[in-house]
């Protein structure tokens, strides 16, 4: 069965209240604070439960230490750092 909280397709191989739907939604926020959800899947074995989930992806700026400063970009580098970090060798 196919259910939605919170923007959260939730599956599940047995029929389940909304209450009980919104304690698995917030058993797996508590157990990754501050991340978003995308989906989270529960299989019903006699007592037993198991809980699956995906997390949505983190962005990220990549930072590289370039003529000694950590940036993301060059774009704020005046014309003397621009020409050293374009005639520097580069090492692959």
């Amino acid at each position: 069965m196919k259910y939605m909280i919170d923007g959260i397709e939730i599956t599940s191989n047995e029929e389940l209240k909304k209450e009980e739907l919104n304690a698995y939604v917030q058993h797996v926020r508590k157990q990754n604070p501050g991340k978003l959800i995308e989906d989270i899947q529960l299989e019903f074995a006699g007592e037993d439960v198991n809980i699956g989930y995906h997390l949505l992806p983190e962005k990220f700026e990549k930072i590289r230490r370039i003529t000694g400063y950590l940036v993301g970009t060059v774009d704020r580098f005046n014309n003397g750092k621009a020409a050293e970090e374009r005639d520097r060798v580069k090492h692959a």
